[in-house]
């Protein structure tokens, strides 16, 4: 491997990693594109000039991700609590998550690749984050449905995939149906529809899978339990259920397991079966309270890759001991 600082490749990866530049302006300096910048920050990691590993404070950050890396075989990235004046530090970390990922989007999406994308507060914020950097061909699409009695959830789920395909020069899939349906035979008549069909194939077209996971509580309730998808017997039967969270409105058990879950027959997101068929598939968690539905997704084998703040880690390497 070069190491020279000479080296584009090692002097893109400086720039980037080190001096907090964003790829237009190392482009500008290198005299060359934002496409060949990205690429030569993803060589600098394959080659392994970079290693994404923080040393925090009063914690081993570095041997939480070898762990998840033996346990369940995933690529982890600790980011630190953002200090908080004021306000939610729920809110504040949250951005600081979103902001890594966002900063490693560029290793994970390529031209002419489909991404499929589960709405929610973390991708939200995800989305305000990203970076432009045309991609041709990019396509996403959105995973699950958003609708509820109030509201289509379109402009919601829209709002989010438009702003990561505009960063990409990509187009937009949507899925114009309820987040649940009242009905599980609703659903079956439903996907029998050749519009819907259309989307469950370019669906299982995506290489890449990006959502966070879903929890009860915390400053900032997930989406699919404040947003009116759930009625208190809905949440009544989770509970009894002993569902931890969710992962694209399918509910999983603490072990990971999903089948029995009487919600999962009408919920419109990927089964945990089709989910893994996605080579890709990248978990963002920025808070603690998620601990628990974070290791039912990682139980699940749902995450490949996976951006968490500091204290998450800390609470899921507690539930692991």
């Amino acid at each position: 491997m070069v190491t020279s600082q000479q080296d584009p490749m090692v002097q893109a990866a400086i720039m980037y990693y080190l001096r907090d530049q964003t790829m237009s302006v190392i482009a500008n300096q290198l005299g060359t594109s934002r496409s060949t910048v990205s690429r030569l920050l993803k060589r600098a990691k394959e080659t392994g000039l970079i290693e994404i590993t923080l040393h925090l404070e009063g914690t081993d950050q570095s041997g939480v991700s070898a762990r998840l890396k033996t346990m369940f075989g995933v690529d982890a990235v600790v980011v630190p609590n953002a200090p908080v004046r004021g306000g939610s530090g729920e809110a504040a970390t949250l951005e600081a998550v979103a902001k890594a990922a966002a900063r490693l989007l560029p290793s994970w999406i390529e031209p002419h690749m489909t991404v499929g994308v589960a709405w929610g507060t973390t991708t939200a914020a995800l989305a305000r984050q990203v970076e432009t950097r045309p991609l041709p061909g990019t396509r996403f699409v959105q995973l699950n449905g958003a609708g509820n009695i109030t509201t289509t959830g379109l402009d919601y789920a829209g709002e989010i995939l438009s702003r990561l395909a505009s960063a990409h020069g990509g187009t937009v899939v949507e899925f114009p149906v309820p987040a649940f349906f009242d009905y599980a035979a609703t659903k079956a008549a439903m996907w029998r529809e050749r519009t819907v069909r259309r989307v469950l194939q370019v669906q299982s077209q995506a290489a890449v899978a990006l959502f966070s996971v879903g929890a009860l509580g915390g400053d900032l309730p997930s989406r699919v339990y404040s947003g009116a998808y759930l009625s208190s017997g809905d949440v009544a039967e989770l509970e009894r259920q002993h569902v931890a969270g969710d992962v694209a409105t399918v509910f999983l058990r603490a072990d990971g397991s999903h089948m029995g879950i009487s919600l999962n027959e009408r919920a419109s997101g990927p089964p945990p079966g089709q989910l893994k068929g996605i080579d890709r598939r990248v978990c963002m968690v920025a808070s603690a309270r998620k601990a628990t539905a974070l290791l039912a997704a990682l139980r699940a084998g749902l995450v490949t890759d996976l951006v968490m703040d500091r204290a998450t880690a800390n609470e899921l390497t507690a539930q692991l001991n």
